[in-house]
């Protein structure tokens, strides 16, 4: 029980932590102070105590949209154990039920997208479904190599199986995995060298256009539910990356939120040091990440 109760506050109270840590370590590269590392919750109440403008050419589905985004990504969250620690959902076959969740968030972020009338924010939806097309087959593919090393279904089974024992038997595939699942995080949620949640560029824009409609509540919904899918992603890659345990439940926890908070410094070196590519070029980096993970899993069944 305690468990559970400190996984809903990790998972509530960590991630806007997790963007101000990556905005923070950007400006440490760029030789600025940067926003404080709290920046986003500040933001969110901001946002909360403001109104809410809608189109006239909106319907439900633009209103639906930020919420069904967030209650998705919410519920994900509690499928995915958190460290050593097993998650509060548990059952068979969670594992597609987790990706069809992030696909049910993205179908409705871009759909409300598409319901403003903006060929503009059509084309930013257009972008993003294309390259979830790439993404999840490299997704599923470690599900299903981390599937046969635990002889499971179950996602709080298969990623708490993995353990240093598992890394010295088959070393060789958790190491196509870690790097497919990081090139999945980065694209899944829309960071370099993908995409730039900060650009305005319009031409190079793709999940922010999807967004530019949204003010008030629906667009902290927005803010908050893509900072807990960052948490649930770098939880799923910590979980097989870092897969150390005391048998320590307090110290269990101390560890993982450590582990997260030195992933978004990872990924803030990473936006630091590379730039964005081209868009042609991201389905083919995609396409390598599915390769990764279907090689892993190859060398599982031989």
């Amino acid at each position: 029980m305690t468990d559970t109760i400190i996984h809903l506050l990790a998972v509530i109270i960590v991630p806007p932590l997790l963007m101000g840590v990556i905005v923070k370590t950007k400006a440490a590269f760029a030789g600025r102070a940067g926003a404080p590392c709290f920046q986003l919750y500040y933001d969110l109440f901001k946002l909360m105590r403001k109104g809410t403008v809608f189109s006239e050419t909106t319907t439900w589905v633009f209103r639906a949209g930020p919420v069904v985004t967030l209650a998705a990504v919410l519920v994900a969250s509690l499928l995915v154990p958190l460290g050593r620690h097993a998650a509060p959902i548990s059952f068979s076959g969670d594992l597609v039920f987790f990706v069809y969740l992030l696909g049910l968030a993205r179908f409705f972020t871009a759909i409300a997208a598409l319901d403003t009338g903006s060929s503009f924010e059509g084309m930013g939806a257009a972008r993003e479904v294309t390259f979830s097309c790439f993404a999840e087959p490299a997704l599923f593919f470690a599900f299903i190599t981390l599937a046969r090393l635990s002889n499971s279904l179950t996602l709080s089974r298969i990623l708490t199986h993995v353990t240093p024992d598992v890394w010295l038997a088959a070393g060789a595939s958790m190491l196509l995995l870690v790097g497919a699942i990081f090139i999945i995080l980065l694209a899944e949620n829309c960071r370099i060298p993908f995409d730039d949640p900060n650009t305005h560029l319009e031409l190079t824009m793709i999940h922010e256009v999807m967004v530019l409609d949204h003010s008030g509540p629906a667009f902290a919904m927005i803010l908050y539910g893509a900072a807990v899918k960052l948490f649930v992603l770098g939880a799923l890659f910590v979980n097989i990356a870092f897969p150390f345990s005391t048998g320590n439940s307090i110290l269990d926890w101390g560890i993982f939120i450590a582990a997260m908070l030195g992933l978004a410094v990872a990924i803030g070196v990473v936006e630091s040091v590379m730039a964005r590519i081209r868009i042609v070029r991201i389905p083919q980096l995609l396409v390598g990440a599915t390769i990764l993970s279907a090689f892993a899993m190859l060398l599982m069944l031989r």
